[in-house]
């Protein structure tokens, strides 16, 4: 429908015949995808024009630059992972390099369960206890023995205690590879177990 002029459309008017006029499919040829991916695809064509003028050797050179770039970055994030993964696994050894006596694993194992850091509680306690052991000569002195080898090791030494002694290495074992949480009891049952060895005889 032609509207002959002079045209003096309200606002409601102006507005729905601007609607209709906007609607025509001629506006819409192409949807924003489609624009997308023809910027895209001109920009790769741009690059590639212009990579057609560059001499071989030095499209060679970038290409192998880039190349030894990206594998460095490759190396040196697998060497940080492998640092991390050794020292994450160091730490969480019963017996470490450390040069520390069990008096001062059991101080830490005290001022963790006073700050209410039970789960560090429950890791020096199993540490003092193991070094104590290891001081009465009772326990082998092998930094990267695990809990159960420990556990496995006293309850030869102390058959009575053999499975509050298992039980000990199981909750450092999920303390420190489940990273699971620990109660203030359990806390006091390995420094309990602890002092409970040393008497024994």
């Amino acid at each position: 429908m032609r509207l002959q002029p002079p045209l003096d459309p309200s606002g409601d008017e102006g507005r729905g015949l601007l609607r209709r006029e906007l609607a025509d499919p001629a506006y819409v040829d192409r949807d924003l995808l489609q624009r997308v991916l023809d910027w895209i695809g001109r920009q790769i064509q741009g690059g590639v024009d212009g990579a057609q003028g560059t001499p071989a050797l030095t499209w060679f050179a970038i290409t192998f630059v880039v190349v030894l770039v990206v594998g460095t970055l490759a190396w040196l994030a697998s060497r940080a992972r492998t640092s991390t993964r050794a020292a994450t696994a160091h730490a969480r050894d019963v017996l470490t390099g450390e040069v520390v006596t069990a008096a001062e694993l059991r101080g830490r194992a005290e001022r963790a369960l006073a700050e209410g850091r039970h789960a560090d509680a429950v890791v020096e306690g199993f540490r003092a206890l193991a070094r104590r052991q290891v001081e009465r000569g009772r326990l082998e002195d092998s930094p990267g023995v695990t809990a159960h080898e420990v556990a496995a090791t006293l309850a030869r030494e102390y058959p009575p205690q053999r499975e509050r002694t298992a039980a000990g290495a199981d909750l450092f074992d999920a303390v420190m590879y489940g990273e699971r949480p620990a109660t203030r009891e359990q806390a006091v049952a390995v420094l309990d177990l602890d002092l409970e060895l040393a008497a024994s005889r």
